[in-house]
């Protein structure tokens, strides 16, 4: 008696059940089968229909995947009183994972194991019929629930990817955010404009680190004006002081002139006055260009191909302007 009691209480309060009258519920009861399970026994495997759930009543049941070097990601832990698989039956779906006892375990199963809900329905069509407008409903709340899950983690979500992702001296996306993120999303014509402050290694030397970490802030503004003024863009720190600019959708004509504009805007950031022997420092850039894939189609010669034109013009003194194109290297 006990027993039942238990096993009705269980029942009335799954989701699927909840809101069935007391004849609803007996008919329920009576199409129920109890299942046990001895530990590492499998309850249901990926693929398999999900032509039943269950209600554990007593053990521990685990869900995991396997990955294809035989290790286990366990993806839930469900104690007596929780309902397992509900949502798969409700979808009518495949289970996506295995569930295995992780000790010997007691289960209610709806239907049993010689029924299905088709044979209900034949039985009793309006109770079949709620439960199915309580499927439906169960989908809308749980989908409501993640919407509503992943809206509140959204703006969590967005700090963690600027955390991996920007550096946190200038505020500029990381060479890494370019590996990760645009270059597998390239398509269109796209621009790779790259910078080097001219003898930056001078200012340094004469000034302090501290006052280069002041400059390259500096630089990362230009930089982040130039792409709030073309309303896209990604301003990028490649290495220590080489920096640059990625846009989607950008012609020849638009890369030149924005390099152009980088180089001036560089060159307009107010210089450091002389003090006593130290003379005074004025801002200049090597800059290298392209356009992809017009000048070069494959995306790591087009990257290094562009970066080996900055260095070479930055050797020569800088303050000047290239466009790299493979045939130059050809």
């Amino acid at each position: 008696m006990d027993a039942l009691f238990t096993d009705l209480a269980l029942i009335q309060k799954t989701e699927l059940f909840s809101s069935l009258n007391q004849n609803e519920i007996n008919f329920i009861i009576s199409h129920c089968g109890t299942l046990s399970l001895p530990k590492g026994s499998s309850l249901f495997s990926p693929a398999q229909e999900a032509k039943r759930f269950f209600i554990l009543k007593s053990g521990v049941i685990r869900v995991f995947k396997s990955r294809n070097d035989g290790s286990k990601d366990e993806m839930a832990k469900f104690a007596p009183g929780d309902t397992i698989g509900d949502f798969d039956f409700a979808r009518g779906a495949e289970y996506d994972a295995f569930a295995e006892a992780a000790e010997d375990s007691v289960l209610i199963e709806f239907p049993r194991h010689d029924h299905t809900l088709d044979m209900l329905a034949e039985e009793q069509p309006h109770t079949v019929c709620n439960i199915l407008i309580n499927a439906v409903l169960m989908m809308t709340r749980r989908i409501k629930s993640i919407q509503k899950l992943i809206l509140e983690r959204l703006s969590w979500v967005q700090e963690l990817h600027r955390r991996v992702y920007e550096d946190s001296a200038t505020g500029l996306w990381k060479q890494s955010f370019l590996t990760d993120e645009i270059i597998p999303n390239l398509k269109s014509t796209s621009a790779l404009i790259m910078v080097k402050p001219d003898r930056f290694k001078i200012l340094v030397d004469s000034r302090g680190h501290q006052t280069g970490d002041e400059a390259m802030i500096k630089i990362a503004l230009a930089l982040k004006n130039i792409t709030r003024k073309v309303g896209h863009g990604w301003p990028v720190r490649f290495k220590s002081n080489e920096t640059g600019l990625i846009f989607f959708d950008f012609d020849e004509t638009q890369a030149e002139n924005t390099a152009n504009e980088l180089a001036k805007s560089i060159a307009s950031i107010e210089p450091y006055p002389a003090i006593g022997d130290i003379d005074e420092f004025t801002f200049s850039a090597s800059v290298s260009w392209s356009v992809w894939p017009a000048d070069d189609s494959l995306w790591e010669s087009f990257f290094s191909g562009t970066y080996a034109e900055l260095m070479e013009i930055w050797h020569e003194g800088g303050n000047k302007i290239t466009h790299y194109k493979k045939a130059n290297n050809e």
